[in-house]
């Protein structure tokens, strides 16, 4: 699950990262309007995929409860930025999508939090194996 939980992170700065080339757009071609709303909504469905990525990687194995913690922030972020991108606060928007671009990729370079320490398994009553020792 924290394989997936990094793929989705993946997914996230991704679509992040193409928001503000969807902006560009937005202002030198007639659809562009329609390409940065479409952008908008992977953004926030993609940050929603996150969270419950966090919670799935967090339940069944005991690990840090940290990458939740970070999702949400990130969605109520994210949130904020549509609210401001149908407000057109402009001042506010773009700024905000740079921060959101630099929180995604400093949570997709850190190490997962939800990975248990080497030796020990994610599980109680199971033994860790040897082949991560």
């Amino acid at each position: 699950m924290a394989t997936f939980l990094r793929f989705t992170i993946g997914l996230q700065t991704l679509a992040v990262f193409l928001s503000p080339v969807t902006a560009g757009l937005m202002l030198t071609t007639p659809y562009g309007h329609s390409l940065h709303s479409a952008a908008a909504y992977a953004v926030f469905v993609v940050a929603m995929v996150h969270v419950a990525a966090a919670v799935l990687a967090w339940r069944p194995g005991g690990g840090s409860p940290g990458p939740i913690v970070s999702a949400t922030g990130f969605l109520g972020l994210v949130l904020a930025q549509v609210v401001l991108g149908i407000a057109h606060v402009t001042v506010v928007h773009v700024p905000l999508g740079v921060l959101l671009f630099g929180f995604s990729l400093l949570q997709l370079s850190r190490r997962s939090a939800c990975l248990p320490p080497p030796g020990r398994s994610r599980r109680p009553d199971r033994r860790a194996s040897h082949a991560g020792v």
